[in-house]
């Protein structure tokens, strides 16, 4: 195949898409680049399709580290290893965008690869990652409704800017990721700063025209390759088999599905699965999948048409209405703070830990430089939280992506490293889940926060949103949804944030993608509901308590001069593993000159605090100490009076009378009192003993009873 390049100028920059033999086996390849950001993707599907109830696809992110010209910082290990939750967080993302413009009744294995060869550390390969995953798709024979496109843009000094560097991201009153088609939204990613809803529609509008651009030039490309798509057998649909399971059910399956109680709804259809499978008497497994996808059908039409027509839901709750809201905090003991969240059937309990500077996390990626983090937030969701049995791993994708949302949207409230120097680590176990744990897992947390004494600045809630779309536009939003909601709704917007304004937002679509009215409606509901629930906490917990846990390390801070910092650690860190070894501390100390001494025994501390102190006091004229005779030479002295510190007492500052020898008035080992007389320009100390004595003519014997 010959390459085929397409280039256009977007945000200032050459967008270029190549189509060409590069990863030519794969059924559509894309060589993608944005100045000199260069990704590849790639998009493969089975020859076959596979037994399953779902759409099996998955996207990968394949973050390689020679794209920003680095080698892994271990010192054993070299190359890439298992993606970063950062690659997993980026892969989950565009799949959000592409999943809903599959047919989801395919059940061929597809998989889209999406590896970074090269960042210049100004066009964000995310970005362009998922645009050219997008087109991979176009032009490949794999069946998909497409194309989409995606873009980012931040509010920084109150002007919208799209595709913000990193440092500018970091000053962003907000950031959005949006992608769609040229007339929906189908995915928002979102960090704000406390940030307005009606300022982040504005940016949303806008982010469209910029969505059109590229999904404008998709299509030129496309009708270029003109690609010849594929027939792929979908799941089957014999009619014979779909009539006789709509007869079975006309009278049963409503009654099953507006139990309110969930785990009585789920018994309920679980009995009705059964009754089915017995009526239609076969074991042909494909039937038995065919039912079952008529009976998920069935159910989807019964909650559009109930909600749509009577504004009814599954568990009778009115549309803007949220569950019974229930809060507590210091749940556990000796844990540094605790908090357990109920909303409805869906239960958080959050656990905070805090400790040093050392605890940091060290974050490697693409950018120039490690990071470190240090306010973390870990969501787990065992599967015991949905009533069910399962195996008992590492964190998946899903846990992965619920925590670092959680996270996102708590981490502009936490206190600054100056104002509070503990790293933070937040746990979030889901007890139980009906919709929205991550949610939950916010308000748990921020509670948590509070109880724990961390100053953040303002209480954090979060609630789930969804949509019910008519044939005709016509809509509903659904305020705090739950299991049947989320699973048979056309949206779910996730929305965290204080009562000032928004901090984390998500959302992704079944259907073809939502409007600005829709999304306008779904933003005022959810704040709504998010300044109810924040008043609810705040019956529980107001303000941060203003005392740690006795169970909690204590941090001390000191300010020391930056060309001191040598003396503190020593030739080697042989001065700081001593300090280390013998208080039992933790010493963390910046290039500034901010040292942190973190220990549990607050004695431990203080001696600590004391020999940094020593180590680093810059002497001054007139000061006096209890020095320390270390050496002794001819013409005088040589006094410890700081550790590590030594000035000279010249034999004419020994004493009042004349000495000829300076052994007759001190020797080694011997503890005197001594006064700063001088320092010359090279930092030398000169000091006297005979200004610390009275003036009695006497001997050195005489002398040594006035020390």
């Amino acid at each position: 195949m010959e390459a085929k390049t397409f280039t256009r100028d977007f945000l200032g920059r050459p967008l270029k898409f190549q189509i060409s033999p590069v990863a030519g086996q794969a059924n559509g390849s894309v060589l993608a680049s944005w100045g000199d950001t260069v990704v590849l993707a790639t998009a493969v599907i089975s020859d076959s399709a596979k037994p399953s109830n779902y759409l099996p696809l998955t996207v990968e992110y394949e973050e390689r580290l020679y794209a920003a010209g680095k080698i892994k910082g271990s010192r054993f290990v070299k190359r890439e290893g298992k993606p970063s939750d950062e690659s997993i967080l980026k892969g989950r993302l565009i799949d959000r965008a592409i999943r809903p413009r599959f047919n989801q009744k395919i059940r061929n294995d597809i998989q889209v690869v999406i590896t970074i060869l090269a960042y210049d550390q100004e066009n964000d390969p995310e970005i362009l990652g998922l645009n050219a995953a997008s087109l991979a798709l176009t032009v490949s024979d794999i069946p998909w409704a497409g194309p989409i496109a995606c873009v980012r843009v931040a509010q920084i000094d109150q002007k919208l800017i799209f595709n913000p560097s990193v440092v500018q991201r970091e000053k962003a009153d907000f950031e959005l990721i949006v992608a769609g088609t040229e007339s929906k939204i189908n995915m928002l990613e979102a960090a704000g700063n406390e940030a307005n809803e009606e300022k982040a529609l504005e940016a949303i509008a806008l982010a469209q025209e910029k969505v059109n651009e590229i999904n404008a030039f998709q299509k030129e490309i496309a009708a270029e390759i003109n690609p010849q798509k594929t027939e792929v057998k979908l799941a089957p649909e014999e009619p014979e088999i779909k009539a006789k399971v709509e007869k079975f059910l006309a009278e049963k399956l409503e009654e099953a599905v507006y139990v309110s109680e969930k785990r009585a709804r789920q018994s309920k259809m679980a009995q009705l699965q059964e009754e089915m499978i017995k009526f239609l008497a076969t074991d042909d497994q494909k039937i038995i999948d065919q039912a079952l996808n008529t009976l998920d059908d069935l159910t989807d039409k019964i909650v559009h048409k109930n909600i749509l027509e009577k504004d009814l839901r599954p568990d009778g709750r009115k549309l803007n209405e949220v569950r019974e809201i229930s809060c507590q905090i210091g749940f556990l003991p000796r844990v540094h703070g605790s908090a357990l969240f109920s909303r409805g059937s869906t239960q958080s309990l959050a656990a905070v830990t805090l400790g040093g500077p050392t605890d940091e996390q060290i974050i490697e990626n693409l950018q120039p430089d490690e990071f470190k983090k240090r306010f973390i937030l870990h969501y787990n969701f065992p599967p015991f939280s949905v009533g069910e049995t399962g195996r008992m791993s590492g964190p998946g994708r899903r846990e992965i992506g619920h925590g670092a949302l959680a996270e996102k949207s708590l981490t502009p409230l936490i206190p600054s490293k100056e104002a509070f120097p503990y790293t933070i680590r937040v746990v979030s176990e889901i007890l139980s889940s009906n919709g929205s744990s991550s949610m939950a897992s916010v308000c748990s947390s921020s509670l948590a926060l509070m109880h724990a004494g961390v100053p953040i600045r303002q209480a954090a809630a979060g609630i789930a949103m969804g949509l019910v779309l008519g044939p005709k536009g016509e809509y509903k939003v659904l305020t705090d949804i739950q299991g049947p909601e989320d699973h048979y709704g056309d949206m779910d917007l996730k929305i965290a944030g204080t009562k000032n304004g928004f901090t984390g937002l998500q959302m992704d679509v079944k259907i073809e993608g939502v409007n600005l009215d829709i999304l306008k409606t779904a933003f005022l509901q959810a704040k709504e509901a998010r300044l109810f629930i924040l008043e609810k906490m705040n019956e529980t917990i107001a303000q941060p308590n203003p005392d740690l846990s006795k169970f909690a390390p204590r941090i001390i801070t000191l300010q020391i001069n930056p060309e001191k910092i040598r003396d503190v650690i020593g030739p080697g860190g042989k001065v700081i593993n001593r300090i280390i070894d013998e208080t039992g501390v933790d010493i963390d100390i910046e290039d500034s000159g901010l040292v942190f001494i973190t220990s549990k025994s607050p004695e431990a501390a203080e001696k600590a605090v004391s020999w940094v102190e020593n180590l680093t006091h810059e002497v001054k004229v007139g000061e006096t100490f209890q020095a320390r005779i270390t050496r002794i030479i001819a013409i005088g002295a040589f006094a410890e009076i700081l550790p590590g510190q030594e000035g000279l007492i010249h034999i004419s500052q020994l004493a009042h009378y004349h000495v000829r020898r300076v052994e007759d008035v001190v020797k080694v080992g011997q503890i005197a009192p001594v006064k700063v007389i001088g320092i010359d320009e090279q930092g030398r100390i000169n000091l006297s003993l005979k200004e610390m004595t009275e003036n009695t003519e006497g001997s050195p014997e005489t002398d040594r009873k006035h020390w």
